[in-house]
């Protein structure tokens, strides 16, 4: 599945030309897919809700025999045919398509910053630098868009893609007789990249790029580029500016504003009180303010690409969630006279 999805981004990027905005393309095109989804879990929430002074009721008659209030609960449930977890599995299910998306946005970061990287190796022999993947303020889309991360594949970065895509990365230099002499000089070949050699690899590699490998001067402008600025270091995590800086954090607090703003939109119209007192309302202020940390978190460590779909789906979220509640609000409405009438006959 994971290749299935990188198959969509190559065709979005190779008919648009800026994963930037393939990134958003994309994006939108997993929110159509998912719509079907969305409105069965607001629905299921709109069915939740009405039936919260029913519930409160219940809770105040029964709040001294627990079992007598789940058994009168799942009945009051069962008769208006309200299922209490409609609202939440349809999100669950969200779940294994958003880790799916993330594989296949990790395959084509872990390929761009590849490609980058041959670049950069290639630059003592004459090569040019490389070619970063703008977007908007950001340098590289490939690297996290923060203070603290180069707009050069680092460490950080390079470590975390799998044996898999370093040897697919080699063979094909091998194949088109393009191996930076860096990598013939510190010995690399195909086998290197196993899975047990990978990590001390990735560190000779690194290593002699920046110049702390012994033997080795380093690439002057790969040196330049990672190079902490002197002053410009938080204490206690010890994260460091670099002379190239990829961003400036917007997209990483863009998620958690969003996120934030996605909430309220959706406990729009819900009764504050019978939302505190309604069966999950540990749960659902606990997620209240998990997502919100959690996307700044991730989006801080991830690439500026796997952020802005993020940031994006967030806002492509809100904007299904104003109109989904409009058809609710109108089949509503069209459904109240109809049972109007029954009750006067």
């Amino acid at each position: 599945m994971n290749q299935f999805f990188y198959n969509i981004l190559s065709g979005i990027n190779g008919w648009i030309g800026c994963w930037g905005v393939t990134m958003i393309i994309f994006t939108v095109m997993i929110r159509l897919v998912m719509t079907p989804l969305d409105i069965k879990s607001r629905a299921g929430m709109r069915k939740t809700q009405m039936l919260q002074p029913q519930l409160q009721a219940l809770q105040k008659k029964y709040a001294n025999d627990k079992d007598k209030l789940n058994a009168k609960t799942a009945e009051l449930y069962k008769k208006n045919h309200v299922n209490p977890l409609s609202s939440c599995l349809p999100l669950l299910l969200t779940w294994p398509i958003l880790i799916i998306v993330f594989g296949a946005m990790r395959m084509a970061a872990n390929e761009q910053l590849l490609g980058q990287l041959a670049q950069i190796l290639r630059m003592p022999e004459g090569g040019a630098a490389p070619v970063m993947e703008p977007f908007l303020w950001i340098k590289n889309l490939w690297m996290p868009d923060n203070f603290f991360s180069s707009a050069y594949p680092d460490l950080n970065t390079l470590r975390v893609i799998p044996a898999d895509q370093w040897q697919k990365w080699y063979t094909a230099l091998q194949e088109a007789g393009t191996v930076p002499q860096l990598l013939n000089e510190l010995g690399i070949t195909v086998q290197s990249f196993d899975s047990g050699a990978l990590s001390e690899t990735v560190q000779k590699i690194v290593g002699a790029m920046s110049g702390s490998l012994e033997g080795f001067s380093g690439i002057p402008e790969y040196i330049e580029a990672i190079t902490t600025i002197p002053g410009y270091t938080i204490p206690l995590v010890n994260w460091s500016v670099p002379h190239m800086y990829n961003g400036f954090l917007l997209l990483p607090v863009m998620s958690a504003v969003s996120q934030i703003a996605m909430t309220k939109l959706m406990n729009r119209g819900q009764d504050p009180a019978a939302a505190a007192q309604g069966p999950g309302a540990g749960t659902g202020k606990f997620m209240q303010w998990f997502f919100p940390i959690f996307s700044m978190w991730i989006c801080l460590g991830y690439s500026a690409a796997f952020a802005l779909y993020w940031v994006a789906g967030n806002l492509v979220s809100m904007g299904q969630t104003f109109m989904i509640n409009k058809y609710l609000d109108n089949k509503e409405k069209k459904a109240a006279p109809v049972a109007g009438e029954g009750s006067v006959k």
